[in-house]
Protein backbone atom coordinates (compact mmCIF):
# COMPACT_ATOMS: atom_id res chain seq x y z
CA UNK A 1 0.00 0.00 0.00
CA UNK A 2 3.13 2.12 -0.03
CA UNK A 3 2.66 3.50 -3.43
CA UNK A 4 -0.92 4.80 -2.03
CA UNK A 5 1.62 7.59 -0.68
CA UNK A 6 3.05 8.35 -4.02
CA UNK A 7 -0.01 9.58 -5.34
CA UNK A 8 -1.09 13.23 -5.74
CA UNK A 9 -3.05 14.48 -2.86
CA UNK A 10 -6.51 15.57 -4.74
CA UNK A 11 -6.63 11.64 -6.19
CA UNK A 12 -5.61 10.40 -2.66
CA UNK A 13 -8.49 12.63 -0.85
CA UNK A 14 -10.67 11.17 -3.64
CA UNK A 15 -9.85 7.30 -3.35
CA UNK A 16 -9.90 8.17 0.70
CA UNK A 17 -13.72 9.02 0.40
CA UNK A 18 -14.55 6.57 -2.01
CA UNK A 19 -13.87 3.92 0.13
CA UNK A 20 -16.45 2.45 2.22
CA UNK A 21 -16.98 2.41 6.21
CA UNK A 22 -20.06 2.21 8.70
CA UNK A 23 -19.75 5.75 9.25
CA UNK A 24 -20.59 6.82 5.90
CA UNK A 25 -22.87 4.06 4.74
CA UNK A 26 -25.35 6.06 3.56
CA UNK A 27 -22.88 8.14 1.32
CA UNK A 28 -21.51 5.04 0.17
CA UNK A 29 -25.03 3.69 -0.48
CA UNK A 30 -25.48 7.24 -2.80
CA UNK A 31 -22.54 6.51 -4.83
CA UNK A 32 -23.03 3.10 -5.46
CA UNK A 33 -26.79 4.59 -6.69
CA UNK A 34 -24.74 7.21 -8.68
CA UNK A 35 -22.52 5.07 -10.17
CA UNK A 36 -25.13 1.95 -10.67
CA UNK A 37 -27.46 4.36 -12.94
CA UNK A 38 -24.69 5.38 -14.95
CA UNK A 39 -23.54 1.76 -15.42
CA UNK A 40 -27.12 0.49 -16.57
CA UNK A 41 -27.52 3.97 -18.58
CA UNK A 42 -24.32 2.83 -20.19
CA UNK A 43 -25.51 -0.67 -20.98
CA UNK A 44 -28.92 0.34 -22.30
CA UNK A 45 -27.43 2.94 -24.58
CA UNK A 46 -25.06 0.28 -25.88
CA UNK A 47 -27.58 -2.58 -26.19
CA UNK A 48 -30.18 -0.30 -28.38
CA UNK A 49 -27.43 1.34 -30.74
CA UNK A 50 -26.04 -2.20 -31.11
CA UNK A 51 -29.80 -3.28 -32.15
CA UNK A 52 -30.80 0.01 -34.26
CA UNK A 53 -26.99 -1.16 -35.95
CA UNK A 54 -27.86 -4.96 -36.36
CA UNK A 55 -30.68 -3.79 -38.16
CA UNK A 56 -29.82 -0.82 -40.22
CA UNK A 57 -26.63 -3.40 -41.41
CA UNK A 58 -29.54 -6.39 -42.22
CA UNK A 59 -31.52 -3.71 -43.97
CA UNK A 60 -28.95 -2.14 -45.76
CA UNK A 61 -27.47 -5.52 -47.34
CA UNK A 62 -30.93 -6.39 -47.62
CA UNK A 63 -31.47 -3.35 -50.28
CA UNK A 64 -28.01 -2.93 -51.58
CA UNK A 65 -28.01 -6.64 -52.94
CA UNK A 66 -30.77 -5.15 -55.02
CA UNK A 67 -29.39 -1.63 -55.92
CA UNK A 68 -26.97 -1.56 -58.77
CA UNK A 69 -23.33 0.37 -57.76
CA UNK A 70 -23.83 2.91 -60.40
CA UNK A 71 -26.53 3.92 -62.76
CA UNK A 72 -26.35 6.07 -65.53
CA UNK A 73 -29.42 7.27 -67.41
CA UNK A 74 -29.17 8.15 -71.37
CA UNK A 75 -32.19 9.90 -73.24
CA UNK A 76 -33.41 7.56 -75.33
CA UNK A 77 -31.81 8.74 -78.72
CA UNK A 78 -28.24 8.40 -77.30
CA UNK A 79 -26.86 5.40 -78.03
CA UNK A 80 -24.98 3.06 -75.22
CA UNK A 81 -22.82 1.05 -76.67
CA UNK A 82 -19.62 3.35 -77.39
CA UNK A 83 -20.13 4.44 -73.92
CA UNK A 84 -20.20 1.01 -72.50
CA UNK A 85 -16.80 0.09 -74.39
CA UNK A 86 -15.03 3.12 -73.03
CA UNK A 87 -16.75 2.52 -69.40
CA UNK A 88 -15.58 -0.93 -68.87
CA UNK A 89 -11.64 0.32 -69.79
CA UNK A 90 -11.64 2.02 -66.19
CA UNK A 91 -9.70 0.47 -63.71
CA UNK A 92 -12.03 -0.90 -61.16
CA UNK A 93 -15.17 -1.54 -63.35
CA UNK A 94 -15.93 -4.84 -63.12
CA UNK A 95 -19.18 -5.36 -65.43
CA UNK A 96 -21.77 -2.91 -67.11
CA UNK A 97 -24.51 -3.79 -68.58
CA UNK A 98 -27.71 -2.10 -70.53
CA UNK A 99 -30.89 -1.95 -68.86
CA UNK A 100 -34.28 -0.54 -69.36
CA UNK A 101 -37.49 -0.17 -66.70
CA UNK A 102 -41.17 -0.49 -67.00
CA UNK A 103 -44.27 -1.46 -65.62
CA UNK A 104 -46.71 -3.96 -66.68
CA UNK A 105 -48.45 -7.10 -65.81
CA UNK A 106 -47.65 -10.62 -65.47
CA UNK A 107 -49.79 -13.13 -66.33
CA UNK A 108 -50.38 -16.95 -66.43
CA UNK A 109 -53.24 -19.49 -65.74
CA UNK A 110 -55.78 -16.87 -65.54
CA UNK A 111 -53.50 -15.26 -62.73
CA UNK A 112 -52.40 -11.25 -63.44
CA UNK A 113 -49.88 -9.64 -61.32
CA UNK A 114 -48.66 -6.08 -61.45
CA UNK A 115 -44.75 -6.05 -61.89
CA UNK A 116 -41.56 -3.53 -62.90
CA UNK A 117 -40.10 -4.72 -66.25
CA UNK A 118 -36.32 -4.78 -65.72
CA UNK A 119 -34.47 -5.17 -68.87
CA UNK A 120 -30.78 -6.15 -69.19
CA UNK A 121 -28.12 -6.98 -71.59
CA UNK A 122 -25.78 -10.23 -71.34
CA UNK A 123 -26.35 -12.36 -68.46
CA UNK A 124 -28.45 -11.69 -65.24
CA UNK A 125 -27.15 -9.19 -63.52
CA UNK A 126 -25.94 -9.24 -59.65
CA UNK A 127 -29.23 -7.33 -58.29
CA UNK A 128 -31.48 -10.51 -58.90
CA UNK A 129 -30.09 -12.71 -56.22
CA UNK A 130 -30.32 -16.50 -56.77
CA UNK A 131 -30.12 -16.18 -60.44
CA UNK A 132 -26.78 -13.75 -60.90
CA UNK A 133 -24.95 -15.09 -64.04
CA UNK A 134 -28.07 -16.77 -65.25
CA UNK A 135 -28.61 -17.33 -69.35
CA UNK A 136 -31.04 -14.79 -70.85
CA UNK A 137 -34.25 -15.22 -70.48
CA UNK A 138 -37.42 -14.33 -68.28
CA UNK A 139 -36.84 -14.75 -64.22
CA UNK A 140 -39.58 -13.92 -61.65
CA UNK A 141 -39.19 -13.64 -58.27
CA UNK A 142 -39.07 -17.21 -56.25
CA UNK A 143 -42.27 -16.30 -53.60
CA UNK A 144 -44.26 -15.39 -56.64
CA UNK A 145 -43.15 -18.98 -58.50
CA UNK A 146 -44.39 -20.41 -55.59
CA UNK A 147 -47.39 -18.81 -55.11
CA UNK A 148 -48.26 -19.43 -58.57
CA UNK A 149 -47.26 -22.93 -58.86
CA UNK A 150 -45.38 -22.46 -61.54
CA UNK A 151 -41.86 -23.82 -62.44
CA UNK A 152 -38.94 -23.48 -65.36
CA UNK A 153 -40.43 -24.30 -68.73
CA UNK A 154 -43.95 -22.49 -68.08
CA UNK A 155 -45.06 -20.43 -70.84
CA UNK A 156 -46.13 -16.51 -69.17
CA UNK A 157 -47.29 -13.76 -70.61
CA UNK A 158 -45.63 -10.19 -70.33
CA UNK A 159 -48.32 -7.45 -70.75
CA UNK A 160 -47.30 -3.97 -71.72
CA UNK A 161 -49.59 -0.83 -70.47
CA UNK A 162 -48.16 0.77 -74.17
CA UNK A 163 -50.57 -0.31 -77.04
CA UNK A 164 -50.27 -0.91 -80.54
CA UNK A 165 -52.17 0.49 -83.36
CA UNK A 166 -54.00 -2.19 -86.09
CA UNK A 167 -56.29 -1.96 -88.42
CA UNK A 168 -58.79 -3.37 -85.79
CA UNK A 169 -58.00 -0.83 -83.35
CA UNK A 170 -55.58 -0.35 -80.15
CA UNK A 171 -54.00 -3.69 -79.00
CA UNK A 172 -51.98 -4.57 -75.80
CA UNK A 173 -48.46 -5.37 -76.22
CA UNK A 174 -48.34 -9.01 -75.40
CA UNK A 175 -45.32 -11.27 -75.04
CA UNK A 176 -45.37 -15.12 -74.01
CA UNK A 177 -41.82 -16.43 -72.85
CA UNK A 178 -40.76 -19.54 -71.14
CA UNK A 179 -40.08 -19.10 -67.55
CA UNK A 180 -36.50 -19.62 -67.50
CA UNK A 181 -35.91 -19.62 -63.62
CA UNK A 182 -36.34 -17.44 -60.25
CA UNK A 183 -34.43 -15.04 -58.21
CA UNK A 184 -34.26 -14.92 -54.70
CA UNK A 185 -36.85 -11.85 -53.94
CA UNK A 186 -36.47 -9.51 -50.94
CA UNK A 187 -38.44 -9.31 -47.83
CA UNK A 188 -38.31 -5.64 -48.09
CA UNK A 189 -39.27 -5.32 -51.74
CA UNK A 190 -43.14 -3.75 -52.38
CA UNK A 191 -42.91 -4.55 -55.88
CA UNK A 192 -43.00 -7.68 -57.71
CA UNK A 193 -40.11 -7.59 -60.23
CA UNK A 194 -39.02 -9.60 -63.45
CA UNK A 195 -36.58 -10.34 -65.48
CA UNK A 196 -36.18 -10.25 -69.38
CA UNK A 197 -33.40 -9.88 -71.99
CA UNK A 198 -33.50 -6.13 -72.80
CA UNK A 199 -34.25 -6.84 -76.55
CA UNK A 200 -37.74 -8.07 -75.74
CA UNK A 201 -37.99 -5.72 -72.40
CA UNK A 202 -37.77 -2.41 -74.74
CA UNK A 203 -40.74 -2.60 -77.05
CA UNK A 204 -42.86 -3.81 -73.77
CA UNK A 205 -41.56 -0.62 -71.75
CA UNK A 206 -42.07 1.71 -75.25
CA UNK A 207 -39.56 4.56 -75.69
CA UNK A 208 -37.96 4.55 -72.00
CA UNK A 209 -34.30 5.71 -71.15
CA UNK A 210 -31.60 3.15 -71.44
CA UNK A 211 -29.75 2.79 -68.47
CA UNK A 212 -25.76 1.64 -68.01
CA UNK A 213 -25.51 -0.53 -64.60
CA UNK A 214 -21.72 -0.35 -63.33
CA UNK A 215 -20.93 -3.10 -60.97
CA UNK A 216 -17.52 -2.41 -59.00
CA UNK A 217 -15.83 -4.90 -56.50
CA UNK A 218 -17.32 -3.61 -53.46
CA UNK A 219 -19.51 -0.65 -52.71
CA UNK A 220 -16.37 1.81 -51.65
CA UNK A 221 -14.63 1.26 -54.93
CA UNK A 222 -17.78 2.02 -56.82
CA UNK A 223 -17.65 5.68 -54.97
CA UNK A 224 -14.06 6.18 -56.21
CA UNK A 225 -15.01 5.18 -59.48
CA UNK A 226 -17.31 8.06 -59.60
CA UNK A 227 -14.86 11.08 -60.78
CA UNK A 228 -14.06 9.24 -63.80
CA UNK A 229 -17.18 7.76 -65.29
CA UNK A 230 -18.10 11.07 -64.67
CA UNK A 231 -15.41 12.63 -67.25
CA UNK A 232 -16.73 10.32 -69.94
CA UNK A 233 -20.59 10.73 -69.65
CA UNK A 234 -22.22 13.32 -72.46
CA UNK A 235 -24.01 16.07 -71.13
CA UNK A 236 -27.64 15.22 -70.83
CA UNK A 237 -26.15 12.17 -68.63
CA UNK A 238 -27.40 11.45 -65.27
CA UNK A 239 -25.18 9.43 -62.38
CA UNK A 240 -26.44 8.46 -59.25
CA UNK A 241 -24.47 6.29 -57.13
CA UNK A 242 -25.83 3.60 -54.55
CA UNK A 243 -26.05 6.20 -51.89
CA UNK A 244 -28.30 8.34 -54.00
CA UNK A 245 -30.39 5.46 -54.84
CA UNK A 246 -31.48 4.43 -51.45
CA UNK A 247 -30.64 8.24 -50.41
CA UNK A 248 -34.32 8.38 -48.41
CA UNK A 249 -33.56 5.17 -46.62
CA UNK A 250 -30.21 6.33 -45.59
CA UNK A 251 -31.32 9.70 -44.06
CA UNK A 252 -34.16 7.75 -42.32
CA UNK A 253 -31.62 5.67 -40.53
CA UNK A 254 -29.58 7.77 -39.58
CA UNK A 255 -31.70 9.98 -38.33
CA UNK A 256 -33.96 7.07 -36.18
CA UNK A 257 -30.08 6.58 -34.47
CA UNK A 258 -29.90 10.13 -33.75
CA UNK A 259 -33.38 10.23 -31.74
CA UNK A 260 -32.71 6.69 -30.09
CA UNK A 261 -28.88 8.48 -29.11
CA UNK A 262 -30.36 11.52 -27.43
CA UNK A 263 -33.79 9.62 -26.09
CA UNK A 264 -31.63 6.72 -24.62
CA UNK A 265 -29.16 9.31 -23.38
CA UNK A 266 -31.66 10.80 -20.90
CA UNK A 267 -31.08 7.74 -18.36
CA UNK A 268 -27.45 8.83 -17.84
CA UNK A 269 -28.20 12.66 -17.47
CA UNK A 270 -30.51 11.11 -14.74
CA UNK A 271 -27.84 9.59 -13.35
CA UNK A 272 -24.88 12.08 -13.56
CA UNK A 273 -28.14 13.99 -11.50
CA UNK A 274 -27.87 11.41 -8.66
CA UNK A 275 -23.86 12.11 -8.91
CA UNK A 276 -24.36 15.70 -8.04
CA UNK A 277 -26.76 14.61 -5.13
CA UNK A 278 -23.83 12.50 -3.95
CA UNK A 279 -21.26 14.57 -4.02
CA UNK A 280 -22.95 17.50 -2.56
CA UNK A 281 -23.56 15.06 0.36
CA UNK A 282 -19.96 13.82 0.48
CA UNK A 283 -19.63 17.95 1.19
CA UNK A 284 -21.88 18.26 3.38
CA UNK A 285 -20.92 15.11 5.93
CA UNK A 286 -17.18 16.17 5.29
CA UNK A 287 -17.65 19.86 6.11
CA UNK A 288 -15.30 20.20 9.16
CA UNK A 289 -12.73 17.73 7.65
CA UNK A 290 -13.06 19.58 4.72
CA UNK A 291 -12.36 23.00 6.43
CA UNK A 292 -9.26 21.31 8.32
CA UNK A 293 -7.50 19.94 5.48
CA UNK A 294 -7.81 23.73 4.23
CA UNK A 295 -6.15 25.27 7.22
CA UNK A 296 -3.13 22.39 7.07
CA UNK A 297 -2.59 23.91 3.22
CA UNK A 298 -5.24 22.21 0.77
CA UNK A 299 -5.86 24.82 -1.50
CA UNK A 300 -8.99 24.94 -2.89
CA UNK A 301 -8.07 24.64 -6.20
CA UNK A 302 -6.42 21.28 -4.87
CA UNK A 303 -9.47 20.77 -3.25
CA UNK A 304 -11.49 21.24 -6.27
CA UNK A 305 -9.65 18.56 -8.23
CA UNK A 306 -9.86 15.57 -5.35
CA UNK A 307 -13.80 16.50 -5.92
CA UNK A 308 -13.37 16.14 -9.95
CA UNK A 309 -11.26 12.72 -9.04
CA UNK A 310 -13.96 11.85 -6.93
CA UNK A 311 -17.10 12.31 -9.66
CA UNK A 312 -14.81 10.79 -12.06
CA UNK A 313 -14.16 7.52 -10.11
CA UNK A 314 -17.43 6.85 -8.89
CA UNK A 315 -18.55 7.42 -12.91
CA UNK A 316 -15.97 5.50 -13.97
CA UNK A 317 -16.58 2.80 -12.48
CA UNK A 318 -20.63 2.93 -13.32
CA UNK A 319 -19.08 3.30 -16.83
CA UNK A 320 -17.29 0.79 -17.02
CA UNK A 321 -19.10 -1.95 -15.62
CA UNK A 322 -22.34 -0.52 -18.45
CA UNK A 323 -20.30 -1.11 -20.68
CA UNK A 324 -19.04 -4.33 -20.07
CA UNK A 325 -22.46 -5.39 -19.18
CA UNK A 326 -23.97 -4.07 -22.52
CA UNK A 327 -21.34 -5.46 -24.55
CA UNK A 328 -21.40 -8.27 -23.46
CA UNK A 329 -25.40 -9.43 -23.09
CA UNK A 330 -25.68 -7.61 -26.74
CA UNK A 331 -23.03 -10.61 -27.98
CA UNK A 332 -24.94 -13.04 -26.32
CA UNK A 333 -28.41 -12.34 -27.61
CA UNK A 334 -26.61 -11.83 -30.67
CA UNK A 335 -24.54 -15.08 -30.70
CA UNK A 336 -27.37 -17.23 -29.52
CA UNK A 337 -29.93 -15.06 -31.54
CA UNK A 338 -32.39 -15.42 -28.44
CA UNK A 339 -34.34 -12.23 -29.47
CA UNK A 340 -36.61 -14.14 -32.50
CA UNK A 341 -39.36 -12.01 -34.72
CA UNK A 342 -42.14 -12.87 -36.63
CA UNK A 343 -40.57 -14.12 -39.92
CA UNK A 344 -44.12 -13.86 -41.72
CA UNK A 345 -43.84 -10.37 -40.76
CA UNK A 346 -40.91 -8.83 -40.47
CA UNK A 347 -37.74 -9.36 -42.95
CA UNK A 348 -36.08 -11.09 -39.98
CA UNK A 349 -36.31 -14.09 -38.04
CA UNK A 350 -34.21 -12.49 -34.95
CA UNK A 351 -33.05 -9.38 -33.46
CA UNK A 352 -29.43 -8.98 -34.76
CA UNK A 353 -27.08 -6.82 -33.03
CA UNK A 354 -23.88 -5.31 -33.85
CA UNK A 355 -21.37 -3.63 -31.83
CA UNK A 356 -19.85 -0.45 -33.91
CA UNK A 357 -16.76 0.78 -32.09
CA UNK A 358 -17.68 4.13 -32.96
CA UNK A 359 -21.19 3.84 -31.26
CA UNK A 360 -19.28 2.73 -27.87
CA UNK A 361 -16.62 5.41 -27.75
CA UNK A 362 -19.39 7.89 -28.25
CA UNK A 363 -21.43 6.38 -25.92
CA UNK A 364 -18.30 6.42 -23.08
CA UNK A 365 -17.52 10.26 -24.43
CA UNK A 366 -20.89 11.36 -23.75
CA UNK A 367 -20.90 9.90 -20.23
CA UNK A 368 -17.77 10.99 -18.96
CA UNK A 369 -18.27 14.98 -19.75
CA UNK A 370 -21.76 14.09 -18.28
CA UNK A 371 -20.24 13.45 -14.93
CA UNK A 372 -17.36 15.85 -15.47
CA UNK A 373 -19.79 18.50 -15.73
CA UNK A 374 -21.61 17.29 -12.66
CA UNK A 375 -18.24 17.03 -10.51
CA UNK A 376 -17.06 20.22 -11.71
CA UNK A 377 -20.18 21.88 -11.03
CA UNK A 378 -19.69 20.47 -7.22
CA UNK A 379 -16.20 21.22 -7.03
CA UNK A 380 -16.85 24.48 -7.27
CA UNK A 381 -18.43 24.87 -4.26
CA UNK A 382 -15.68 23.37 -2.42
CA UNK A 383 -13.16 26.01 -3.82
CA UNK A 384 -15.49 28.36 -1.53
CA UNK A 385 -15.49 26.53 1.45
CA UNK A 386 -14.20 29.38 3.99
CA UNK A 387 -11.90 27.11 6.44
CA UNK A 388 -12.96 28.63 9.64
CA UNK A 389 -16.82 28.93 8.66
CA UNK A 390 -16.70 24.89 7.87
CA UNK A 391 -14.62 23.88 11.24
CA UNK A 392 -17.18 25.60 13.14
CA UNK A 393 -20.29 23.65 11.71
Amino acid sequence: MTFLWRLPFPLLLALRYLRSTRKDAFVSFLSAVAAGGIGLGVAALVLALAALAGLQQALRGEVLARTPHLEIELPPARGAAALQERLLELPGVVQVQEAVHGRGWLESGGLVQTVEIVGYSGLVPRFFPGAEGGAPGLYISSGLATKWGVHPGDVMAVVSPRSTLTPLGPQPRIRSLPLRGTFESGRTEDVERIALPVGVARPLAGNPSTFLEITAGDLDAALALVPAVRRLLPPDAELRTWEQLNRPLFFALRLEKSVMFVAVSLIVLVAAMALVADLALVITSKRAELGMLATMGATPQRLRRAFLWLGLLIAGLGTAAGAALGCGVALLLDHYRLVRLPGQIYFLDYLPFRLQLPDVAAVLAVTVVLALVSALWVAQRVAKLQPVEAMRR
